[in-house]
């Protein structure tokens, strides 16, 4: 038996190994980092319609949250400093993952989440995140959030706000 691998373990190893690629494969976006962002439109909580494709010529932060994740809540207070620290260079783009309009507003207000360009995506599924604008991304974890450069292209995915401060500084 000496140098043999028990099949109980090669087994055990297959099992590990399938599981961690399948859900490596399952949470990571559709929209990779140096591709063009996927344009949409959307419905602001004041009734304006907007597009990602309007604000070509600046940095935006399109950041997928929802009134129910605990971390999405936690980095709330860092996303609202960002927004305050550069005003004229980068434009927070939030969508809520929700399936009530009425927690998403509540959440806003807690966290001061000030921002005009927020939008929120019908969700059937809260574990699923089935909503169109989270398909159209790939997302399927909160929170995610896609940097975009100034020409449309995603210049990343999940930045730390440290490198995103780190870019716009340098602008």
């Amino acid at each position: 038996m000496r140098g043999k691998i028990p099949s109980w373990l090669l087994i055990g190893s297959l099992i590990l190994t399938l599981t961690v690629g399948f859900r490596i494969w399952y949470f990571t976006p559709s929209v990779a980092p140096l591709t063009p962002a996927k344009d949409f439109t959307a419905t602001a909580p004041d009734g304006r319609e907007f597009s990602l494709r309007e604000l070509r010529g600046q940095y935006v932060l399109l950041d997928f949250w929802g009134s129910w994740c605990a971390p999405c809540r936690r980095e709330s207070p860092e996303l609202v400093q960002l927004h305050r620290d550069y005003p004229d260079q980068l434009e927070i783009v939030s969508v809520a993952i929700e399936r009530d309009s009425s927690a998403w507003a509540r959440a806003r207000a807690q966290d001061a989440r000030l921002w005009p360009l927020q939008a929120m995506d019908q969700s059937s599924s809260l574990r699923f995140l089935d909503g169109p604008l989270s398909d159209l991304y790939g997302v399927n974890q909160v929170p995610t959030s896609f940097f975009i450069n100034p020409d449309g292209l995603v210049l990343g995915v999940n930045f730390s706000f440290a490198d995103i401060r780190e870019i716009l500084d340098q602008q």
